[in-house]
């Protein structure tokens, strides 16, 4: 009975239109004051109690200063500096822009946490470019949604913040050097149908006829962007500081080059990227609270257990539990963002986790990879909803695109599910 409580009111709000953390806590407060009937204040004292704990967690302090890392860079323009920089190295050839775009999203991947702000980024650069090199608009815009998908998986990742907090034994810098070498791998996985489909339909005819940029020139102006990434992970590694230290020392990196070697950024843009930056934090964090309610009455109630015994009894293999898993998760993708996924879920996962003795890791790795792909999987994708309304162009124009970059992600992902090497090999070489 508390079970459906819990799920019903969620679900039944959440058809409403009611935000997702309201939602999960309601649902929560509903499921332990029923739980706690015959107690006094039904029990409720909980539920204050469980979402300051949900924020109470020392990586959480990281995730407002990524957020704002990725402003501070999104302002500066070291985006265009960077696209410069990687056509200068390729050349001027069909099928070259989408593959520029796709290693640019990979770059800015290791400096911001935030899919939907990398696809505004490059997109802001790049789909203006591919339309006067003569690419499709609804082409450019799959490109770009599928690009900034990476985000999540080349740390630094908000997404892998957040489920550290979730998951017991899954550290940030695991994570973060886990998530390394599979982004890598889906952005080839990316290049490979863009160019292909660039050149069988005769896309990009207009390039050749683009100036190219000077070498020496576009590499000394995109130098300061590229070392970002390098100061923050190689830092992290170095034992300079922490992830969440590595989050300042980006915030102070990023204002010296928006403010003194770019000066795109003045001192009265900071309290526009201030603010902005504090909106999405706030809202983040008010949903980590709000889950930590919902997330509580899944595990104290034990209402995941009738769940896990039903896989047990099923003689379900752990690789068939693990695909039934993965695919559930690229069909939520579709409709909720990574953190509210996150929340919702792995309270209800840990257990299998527990169950199968799959690798926290790994399996955050695989969970973070099926969530990319619903960034920019119609019909709600958000990364593709950006790059959408950037290029001007609805979203259902860009299926007969966006199916072959969700079919080559995918591909990467089933890599890294048949060859856990793939995400382990590097946080084991580093000793986390």
């Amino acid at each position: 009975m508390t079970a459906l409580v819990l799920f019903g009111l969620f679900l039944g709000l959440m058809l409403l239109g009611v935000p997702i953390g309201v939602a999960l806590g309601l649902g929560g407060a509903a499921a332990i004051a029923l739980a706690n009937a015959d107690s006094q204040w039904f029990g409720l004292l909980a539920v204050a109690q469980n979402m300051v704990a949900g924020l109470s967690k020392y990586p959480l302090l990281a995730l407002p200063m990524f957020v704002l890392v990725g402003s501070i860079f999104d302002r500066s323009g070291v985006a265009q500096r960077m696209v410069n920089f990687a056509v200068s190295v390729v050349g001027r050839s069909p099928g070259m822009l989408p593959l520029v775009a796709i290693v640019v999203a990979m770059v800015l991947g290791g400096i911001s946490g935030s899919g939907p702000a990398n696809a505004a980024a490059v997109g802001g650069v790049m789909i203006a470019a591919m339309a006067r090199a003569g690419y499709p608009a609804s082409f450019s815009a799959s490109v770009v949604g599928a690009a900034a998908a990476t985000d999540i998986l080349i740390p630094p990742s908000i997404a892998f913040i957040v489920y550290s907090v979730s998951i017991p034994g899954a550290s940030v810098p695991a994570l973060f050097a886990a998530g390394m070498v599979p982004g890598i791998l889906a952005g080839v996985a990316l290049i490979v149908p863009a160019v292909w489909l660039s050149r069988r339909h005769g896309f990009g005819k207009g390039e050749a006829s683009l100036p190219r940029p000077p070498f020496w020139r576009s590499l000394r102006e995109a130098s300061w962007g590229l070392a970002a990434p390098v100061l923050i992970l190689g830092g992290m590694r170095a034992g300079w500081f922490t992830p969440t230290e590595a989050a300042v020392v980006a915030v102070f990196y990023g204002l010296f080059v928006g403010m003194v070697v770019y000066r795109s950024i003045r001192v009265a843009d900071l309290y526009e990227i201030f603010r902005e930056a504090a909106e999405v934090s706030a809202v983040i964090m008010l949903i980590l609270g709000l889950a930590g309610i919902f997330a509580y009455s899944v595990n104290t109630l034990g209402m995941a257990d009738p769940l896990v015994e039903a896989v047990r009894t099923s003689g379900m293999s752990p690789m068939l539990a693990l695909t039934v898993i993965l695919l559930l998760m690229i069909l939520v993708g579709v409709f909720l963002d990574g953190v509210s996924i996150f929340l919702i879920f792995l309270p209800l996962f840990y257990p299998l986790i527990q169950l199968f003795k799959w690798d926290p890791v790994w399996f955050g790795v695989l969970l973070t990879m099926t969530i990319a792909i619903g960034q920019f999987t119609p019909p709600m994708a958000v990364n593709l909803m950006v790059a959408c309304r950037l290029a001007n162009v609805r979203i259902e124009t860009t299926v007969r695109w966006v199916l072959w970059l969700v079919f080559s992600f995918g591909v990467a992902t089933a890599l890294v599910l048949v060859f856990p090497a793939l995400a382990l090999w590097l946080p084991r070489y580093l000793g986390y």
